[in-house]
């Protein structure tokens, strides 16, 4: 069963990855806190054929996520791939954000991973599955005015590290895709300063392709990671 799961799936490369996923021949369940982009997007897929399930859910509200996703995966089926993409960023000096800002970012960075990966993973124990979890070379960079950014991506990719061993024996892969920067709408948002020329950044389509890539290996072979970034280097 082609089945894929995708977080933050209304804008830039969670819009991109359920188009391409689509177009592949994937029924997809889709997940984001804006219904009315969600069904304007199902609406998009429609001459795709792909059965569309829609989970409405704010990964920033931890109380949120647990039964929501349990209850999706009872209503539309487990996944044989779930790709974690939403994410958040703030830019500013790391020990002047406050606690709200801090907490924001590793609920939406990390700790929603662990509990959708909590709410899925043992269900795709009985066929096997893949995880995906979108990462970024700040996991292994250190960036001024990016820390909490950084840290959260860290952690995620340990965290993808140790699900990889964990259930490995129950036949589940985990890898981490890690971007450079990417041309996507989170660089417009009120909490990062973006005032620089973003064309020669990664597409969101860029980055889905590679998703797929990923997502269509052979259950025999494993990409662990993933690195992809503008030919142009860092921004």
């Amino acid at each position: 069963m082609k089945l894929a799961f995708i977080t933050g799936a209304t804008k830039g490369i969670g819009r991109s990855t359920a188009i391409t996923f689509a177009n592949a021949g994937w029924d997809l369940i889709l997940l984001s806190r804006n219904m009315d982009l969600m069904e304007k997007l199902k609406r998009e897929l429609v001459t795709t054929n792909s059965k569309i399930s829609l989970v409405e859910c704010d990964l920033s509200n931890p109380l949120e996520i647990g039964n929501l996703v349990k209850d999706a995966i009872e209503k539309y089926g487990c996944p044989s791939v779930l790709i974690n993409n939403a994410g958040c960023a703030f830019n500013g000096p790391l020990v002047e954000m406050n606690l709200g800002q801090w907490e924001q970012i590793m609920q939406i960075n990390l700790t929603s991973v662990f509990q959708i990966c909590s709410s899925i993973v043992p269900k795709m124990r009985k066929n096997g599955g893949l995880v995906i979890n979108v990462s970024s070379h700040a996991s292994y960079n250190a960036f001024p005015q990016w820390g909490a950014y950084c840290i959260s991506k860290s952690a995620l990719a340990m965290l993808t590290k140790c699900l990889r061993e964990e259930e490995r024996s129950n036949s589940i892969r985990a890898c981490t895709l890690t971007l450079g920067s990417v041309n996507t709408p989170l660089w417009d948002s009120e909490t990062i300063n973006s005032n620089f020329d973003r064309t020669s950044m990664l597409s969101s389509s860029q980055v889905s392709d590679a998703i797929l890539y990923m997502a269509e290996q052979p259950e025999s072979q494993l990409i662990e990671d993933l690195t992809l970034m503008p030919s142009g280097g860092v921004f």
